[in-house]
C-alpha cells in the first residue's frame, strides 16, 4: 500500500494537499496550489535521501508523506529533515497517516536522518496528538505567525530524535 511517489502521482498529491488547504487549519497555504507550482518541489525529492511516499489502494492515491530537507545547502543540517503528511478527506481517521508516519520513521536510518521535525498550526490538535503518539515532542512554539484573514495562529515545531542516532 505504501510506495515511492512517481511523477504520475503528482496530480493526486496536489489534490489531497488542496483538500487540506480548504480546511483552513492543516497548512499555512490559503489558496489551492497547482500541479505546475509543485513540480519543482516534487523533483527536489528522491528515493535516496528525501522521498515522497504515497498510500495507494485500488489504484487510487489516498494519502502521501514527504521527507524534505531542512535548510537545503547548509551542510551541518544534512541529517535533519521535515516530515509532512496528508490524507484524502473521505478516508481520514482510518490509520493511513499513522501507518505512513511509522513507515517514514522506519526509513530514516537508511536515509541517514537523525532528527525529524514537523510544523503544525496550533489550530490542528489532531495532528499534534498524532505526532505525540510516535514520540515527537513540542520543541518550540511561534505565536501568531500564521494569519488567516485576521485569525492568527501559532506554529508548533515538533521534533523527534531517531533512536539509531543516539546509539554510541
Amino acid at each position: 500500500m505504501i510506495r515511492f511517489a512517481l511523477e504520475k502521482d503528482l496530480k493526486a498529491i496536489v489534490s489531497i494537499y488542496n483538500e487540506a488547504v480548504s480546511l483552513g487549519y492543516a497548512t499555512a497555504d490559503t489558496e489551492p496550489v497547482s500541479v505546475e507550482s509543485r513540480q519543482e518541489w516534487f523533483l527536489e525529492h528522491n528515493h535516496e535521501k528525501y522521498p515522497i511516499f504515497v498510500w495507494e489502494e485500488g489504484g487510487e492515491i489516498l494519502g502521501w508523506c514527504s521527507i524534505s530537507p531542512y535548510r537545503r545547502g547548509r551542510n551541518a543540517l544534512r541529517f535533519t529533515a521535515e516530515i509532512s503528511y496528508y490524507v484524502k478527506k473521505n478516508v481520514r481517521r482510518k490509520g493511513i497517516a499513522s501507518t505512513m508516519i511509522r513507515y517514514a520513521v522506519s526509513q530514516c536510518e537508511r536515509l541517514k536522518i537523525k532528527t525529524l521535525f514537523a510544523i503544525v498550526l496550533e489550530c490542528n490538535p489532531i495532528s499534534c496528538t498524532l505526532l505525540e503518539k510516535f514520540g515527537f515532542v513540542c520543541w518550540w512554539f511561534l505565536p501568531g505567525v500564521a494569519d488567516f484573514s485576521g485569525r492568527e495562529y501559532g506554529h508548533f515545531y515538533y521534533g523527534y530524535r531517531l533512536p539509531w542516532a543516539t546509539q554510541s
